[in-house]
């Protein structure tokens, strides 16, 4: 273990405190140390965690000051849901008051899985911050066996966000959240770099049986349509009003920005596109900028000085998702503070990375 602490006391505001990381990549080796991570859980800390999307930042649901916590280390609003984690289902029963036929199929398949469900709060269940006021509460079970003896070792579901700063690129790795939260959270399970990359897909499933899909990620429409009657986009994906509370995270706010300046060149003509890059990439060096370029391997030519990183093959969307949130962080890293990325389909996957993308680029996408 790395940055031990010399007393036990703490609190969830403790700032002043170094952060506690446990190395849980060794599974059999680690079971004291996901003990200890869910007895600081227990006592109203917050502990970053591995799941198989991004790394997590938990809290007990039911604790309204841990969750309180959460919000004020990651600077999150506070109308901004946040997701429940579960081991067991069992757990899901004190949570929800009901649970639909479509919604059990859909956990018998995707269950454990980057799949999460928002269905009617049973009152009382949770925090009132996790639902920030609405009548319902997403769940799901992640698919990470660190995280899933965590929340057990807890003894308690898990509210818990991405680890990072509010509107940062999310964190596929211990490094990444050390990065935003070091001093702001009690401890980090460091589970190695997450898999899918991206969060969890969610959906709400409406009195039909149709699946209304509020976030995409790494369950497809697709895999959804192979267990659901008819799965549809939510409108809410191509803008929230600002006096709509969202009923999903990542529905509303920027999100997984940079911190350079990011725009998305999307178009048939590759020629024309390439053109459009160089001649952009010209202007911003002119002016002082320091360029990147965010790519898919078809688009890869020679752009100068500007760091070039590959998201990999459009033809493989899941290596993008993979890459992208650990592309943007180093395109940070080199001081970067003008950006152009490629586009991709949105069939699959690519929803998922075109939605992140998108998002991360404050909405601006240039069609050649």
């Amino acid at each position: 273990m790395m940055n031990d602490w010399t007393e036990k006391g703490y609190s969830p505001s403790s700032a002043d405190q170094p952060v506690q990381i446990w190395d849980a990549q060794q599974i059999e080796k680690a079971e004291h140390d996901i003990a200890e991570a869910g007895e600081i859980l227990r006592q109203g800390g917050i502990v970053a965690f591995p799941t198989e999307t991004v790394y997590g930042l938990g809290a007990d649901a039911g604790n309204s000051a841990a969750v309180e916590a959460v919000f004020a280390a990651k600077g999150r609003p506070s109308d901004n849901p946040l997701i429940v984690h579960i081991s067991q289902l069992e757990q899901l029963e004190h949570l929800v008051t009901d649970i639909q036929p479509v919604e059990r199929r859909l956990m018998e398949h995707f269950w454990p899985g980057p799949l999460t469900l928002v269905m009617p709060v049973k009152p009382g269940a949770v925090s009132p911050y996790v639902t920030a006021g609405l009548d319902t509460v997403g769940v799901r079970m992640p698919d990470h066996p660190v995280a899933l003896r965590l929340i057990t070792a807890a003894g308690c579901p898990l509210a818990a966000p991405s680890a990072n700063r509010s509107g940062r690129p999310s964190p596929t790795t211990a490094e990444h959240v050390a990065e935003d939260l070091s001093s702001r959270i009690q401890g980090i399970v460091d589970g190695g770099s997450a898999g899918v990359g991206v969060e969890s897909t969610v959906i709400q499933v409406q009195e039909d049986g149709t699946v209304m899909i509020l976030r995409p990620g790494g369950i497809t429409e697709d895999q959804l349509l192979t267990v659901a009657p008819a799965v549809m986009i939510d409108p809410g994906l191509s803008g929230v009003s600002a006096d709509t509370t969202p009923r999903a995270p990542g529905m509303k706010y920027a999100h997984y920005a940079p911190r350079g300046s990011m725009t998305i060149v999307h178009g048939e003509d590759s020629a024309a596109v390439r053109h459009y890059i160089n001649e952009q990439l010209y202007q911003a060096e002119q002016r002082g900028e320091r360029t990147g370029v965010l790519l898919f391997d078809e688009d890869h030519v020679d752009y100068g000085s500007a760091l070039h990183l590959s998201l990999g093959s459009r033809s493989t969307p899941e290596v993008a998702a993979n890459r992208l949130y650990a592309c943007l962080r180093t395109l940070d890293a080199h001081g970067i503070t003008f950006i152009l990325a490629t586009g991709c389909s949105e069939n699959g996957v690519g929803m998922a990375v075109m939605n992140r993308l998108s998002k991360a680029a404050g909405g601006r996408i240039i069609y050649i």
